[in-house]
């Protein structure tokens, strides 16, 4: 009994530890993916919650990331913001990643050479900085890599030094916290608490996230233009394939850390379930979080308990805190995504 009661508080502290942790970075993600912060949160409670539920990695902790989201912004600007398409192309990527665990193909991912990965991941993360430098100057965001460095004369001669000031105290916040405090306190969460208040205090001219509903998101009907068909296809196909390697990249750290194995295949009909679901109620999708897992292990997360309490810790905030997180700033939520793109 004594043990059951140790894994449950283990579970316990893990889960919310987590969910504080993917908090700011799921309205980041939301903001950054063009579909606004609440589809970010939506996305991280609907995915954390099933893929926890039904996935093949007991301590993963799912939710929005980096190279989905990169995806999810091209998506939305090809379809030009039109919801019942986005939200067609995530349930069918979701569909999709539920078929490759049906047919096993999950198994195959020790044959993906490093470098390909590598290569991925790190070009990735260029694109990531790269998209933040507007929005930390307090400059409009540019849909691409390229736009943002072709406007770089015009953003720089247009510096909103209030939003620059936000995002380097941020900054300073997540990379000269002690670590003794970075343990009890997330550092993320700590830049929140301390950031948001100065910036509304002293009231300035930034831009901030708006207004998040409040209660239980509404499911959203599904459709796509039949010209757009073959875009929805490829879209979907790839949004299921990245973030079926990046859940199972995150699940082999896992292992790594708890000495146990998953179930890769199990795992890709978890992330599937969740990522349909997301979609279907708003939300963006997202794949297994390296980082919020280990923190989640680190922090005595030992079971697949541990990810539901991070997702019901995030719905909690949803229904009765939303509406504080209308008065956080961009700029702030920009450094954790340019912090997301160097790790």
């Amino acid at each position: 009994m004594g043990i059951s009661i140790s894994k449950l508080k283990g579970d316990l502290f893990g889960g919310i530890t987590a969910g504080i942790v993917a908090l700011p970075l799921a309205l980041a993600f939301g903001v950054a993916s063009g579909m606004g912060a609440k589809a970010g949160l939506y996305g991280a409670i609907f995915l954390g919650f099933f893929a926890a539920l039904l996935g093949g990695t007991k301590t993963q902790i799912s939710g929005p990331t980096g190279p989905m989201t990169v995806v999810m912004a091209s998506i939305v600007t090809a379809v030009k913001g039109d919801v019942s398409s986005v939200v067609m192309i995530i349930m069918l990527a979701g569909i999709f990643q539920i078929i490759f665990g049906i047919i096993k193909l999950g198994s195959f991912i020790r044959y993906i050479p490093y470098p390909v990965v590598s290569g991925f991941m790190s070009g990735i993360g260029i694109i990531i900085i790269i998209l933040q430098i507007n929005p930390a100057l307090g400059s409009p965001i540019k849909g691409s890599p390229i736009l943002t460095i072709a406007s770089l004369g015009s953003t720089l001669s247009n510096i909103n030094l209030q939003a620059l000031f936000v995002f380097i105290i941020t900054l300073l916040i997540l990379y000269l916290t002690p670590k003794k405090i970075g343990k009890i306190i997330p550092t993320p969460l700590l830049a929140l608490i301390i950031v948001t208040p100065i910036a509304n205090i002293l009231n300035f001219d930034i831009q901030k996230i708006g207004n998040i509903p409040q209660g239980v998101p509404s499911p959203i009907i599904p459709s796509i233009n039949l010209h757009m068909i073959s875009i929805a296809f490829t879209f979907s196909l790839s949004l299921a394939i990245l973030g079926a390697i990046d859940s199972l990249l995150t699940s082999l750290v896992a292992d790594s850390i708890t000495r146990t194995k998953h179930d890769p295949n199990r795992e890709l009909i978890g992330q599937g379930v969740g990522n349909a679901l997301a979609g279907l109620f708003g939300g963006i999708p997202g794949a297994g979080a390296t980082m919020r897992t280990v923190i989640n292990v680190k922090t005595g997360g030992n079971s697949r308990l541990s990810g539901i309490i991070h997702a019901i810790f995030l719905f909690i905030v949803l229904i009765g805190a939303g509406k504080y997180a209308s008065y956080i700033p961009m700029a702030l939520l920009r450094v954790f995504l340019s912090k997301l793109g160097l790790i």
